[in-house]
């Protein structure tokens, strides 16, 4: 069965991250290191370190991604936000390697209306030189595919595959799949025919062995909408059968697969939907 979990709250420490996990039955989370609205992070200190470090263990250590901030945009055509996004970066990397986090997801960025193939071009580059600047190798970056929406990029396997070939990095890192995002952007996987469609077009434009990680989200708008709405399980358009293929897929067995879904502070919907995710998942003979 893949590793279910929950995008987590930080508040209050880095550390209580755990208990909300704990709380809602994940097996797998996703964080965000520091506030993820403003350009300079925070400290987190020795005591910090340590807390998180320590309840990570006690927890199991259970897989976690980090996702970077949603300021960061190394495809920007301004200089002044590239230098800050390159500098935020390499601060995002450092921050997982203190807490020992192996995936940071990353948002491919905006081209701003100067077009994908410029966009791309600069993309590469600034992560890159973020990462150079970390000097941090202990951590995999992880692209995540969008939805297209604006002037965002990452929205085909054609985009994600250009980072992962170009970068220098480019065997170190991998793919964070966003199950709304994919479908917003045109990859189907309603229905065993579409589902396997999507993932013979990743396989064959990026590879499978380069997907570790998923976000679990329905949609609220239609395939192909470029629109990045997200909804509970089996609640938007994407439904329950898109969801039981992929959780069922014997490839993805063993992957972290965490929901981005709305949820209040007493995480009742996050209970619920991995309530559902796990009803679809068929058991295993002799399991």
């Amino acid at each position: 069965m893949p590793y279910f979990g929950a995008h987590t709250s930080i508040a209050g420490g880095i550390h209580l991250a755990f208990d909300r996990m704990e709380k809602i039955g994940g097996k797998a989370l996703q964080i965000f290191t520091a506030n993820q609205r403003q350009w300079r992070a925070g400290n987190l200190g020795a005591e910090g370190i340590a807390l998180f470090r320590s309840r990570w263990l006690e927890s199991g250590r259970p897989p976690i991604a980090a996702h970077d901030s949603y300021l960061i945009n190394l495809a920007a055509a301004d200089e002044r936000i590239r230098q800050q996004s390159v500098a935020a970066f390499a601060e995002e990397l450092r921050r997982c390697e203190e807490l020992g986090i192996a995936y940071l997801v990353m948002h491919p960025g905006a081209h701003g209306g100067e077009g994908i193939e410029r966009g791309l071009a600069r993309l590469v580059e600034n992560l890159d030189l973020a990462i150079e600047i970390s000097r941090v190798e202990s951590v995999s970056v992880l692209i995540e595919n969008t939805a297209g929406q604006g002037s965002s990029l990452g929205s085909s396997f054609e985009e994600l595959a250009f980072v992962l070939q170009t970068s220098s990095f480019g065997s170190t890192m991998g793919v964070c799949y966003d199950t709304a995002h994919g479908f917003a952007a045109g990859y189907d996987i309603r229905g065993e025919r579409a589902y396997s469609l999507t993932f013979e077009k990743f396989d064959a434009q990026i590879g499978l062995d380069s997907l570790r990680f998923f976000h679990l989200n329905d949609s609220k708008r239609e395939a192909g909408s470029r629109v990045d709405r997200h909804e509970h399980i089996g609640k938007g358009n994407i439904g329950l059968e898109g969801f039981r293929l992929l959780v069922n897929d014997p490839r993805f067995g063993r992957h972290p697969m965490v929901l981005e879904t709305p949820k209040g502070k007493d995480l009742k919907e996050d209970m619920e939907n991995l309530r559902v995710l796990r009803s679809l998942v068929v058991p295993t003979a002799g399991k």
